[in-house]
């Protein structure tokens, strides 16, 4: 494997080569700070809060940190003048879009930031656009029941014509690595209701205690998908789940002493 060594923040520092910057900085043990980042999907360089200052033949520029490739040697400065006055107006563009939203106010607030200088957005959101569930949709579960739509100031994130789809299978991962906590999963009765997608799906009884605990299409596919001996208590909830695999064991000991 090919190795680069290059210069972060003045420290020597080697990673393999087309290893995007952000990741051979964290390597490194070099915080640059990023919202649309995830190291379970594939990188996207939407919310350009991990901006810093690549030198490159004596030419400095401005790039996002999570989609530049190092593939040879280049001075980088996380933290220059340039690097964080382009990084706090990112910021500031996005809480210009989301303007209510606390955990981005949160951020703001720990990288310098108190207020924006640009006209809030009317709309009521809390999605900055990272794509984050898109592609954790799309490239972890498989699903594709969500994508962009429209462009501009009217892009958002939905369903497909914005109507409750059946390709969602309520699994919550969008709501996982969600940032701002856009995605909100409410479990009512019998259903789990995505409120953004307006998506409800329906949700699978414990065999012991009779809650709902898991959406039923997630457990289908773990059927579809692993071998039947890793299923036995599929049907059962967490809760209930070691009690019942106490109980199998202990019938499967004495059905073997019974036999012996």
């Amino acid at each position: 494997m090919s190795m680069v060594t290059f210069m972060i923040d003045g420290k020597e520092a080697r990673c393999p080569k087309d290893t995007m910057l952000l990741h051979a900085a964290r390597h490194a043990g070099i915080y640059i700070p990023t919202l649309c980042s995830h190291q379970a999907v594939a990188e996207y360089g939407s919310c350009r809060v991990c901006v810093v200052e690549v030198i490159r033949k004596g030419w400095p520029r401005i790039t996002a940190a999570c989609t530049y490739p190092v593939r040879e040697p280049v001075e980088v400065k996380t933290h220059s003048e340039r690097a964080l006055r382009a990084r706090r107006v990112n910021i500031e563009l996005l809480l210009a879009r989301c303007p209510g939203n606390e955990a981005l106010q949160d951020f703001a607030r720990r990288h310098g930031v108190e207020g924006t200088r640009f006209k809030p957005n009317a709309e009521v959101t809390d999605c900055i656009l990272c794509g984050l569930c898109v592609r954790t949709c799309d490239e972890v579960v498989g699903q594709k029941a969500i994508g962009f739509s429209g462009r501009g100031d009217i892009r958002n994130v939905g369903t497909p014509f914005l109507k409750s789809t059946e390709l969602c299978t309520g699994c919550g991962s969008c709501a996982a690595v969600c940032p701002t906590g856009a995605i909100r999963i409410e479990d009512v009765g019998g259903e789990r209701y995505i409120r953004l997608w307006d998506t409800r799906v329906k949700l699978a009884q414990c065999i012991v205690c009779g809650k709902y605990f898991a959406p039923a299409a997630v457990l289908q596919q773990v059927r579809e998908k692993v071998p039947a001996v890793a299923t036995e208590l599929l049907d059962v909830c967490p809760a209930c789940r070691p009690k019942a695999y106490a109980a199998r064991m202990f019938v499967g000991k004495a059905k073997l002493e019974g036999e012996g």
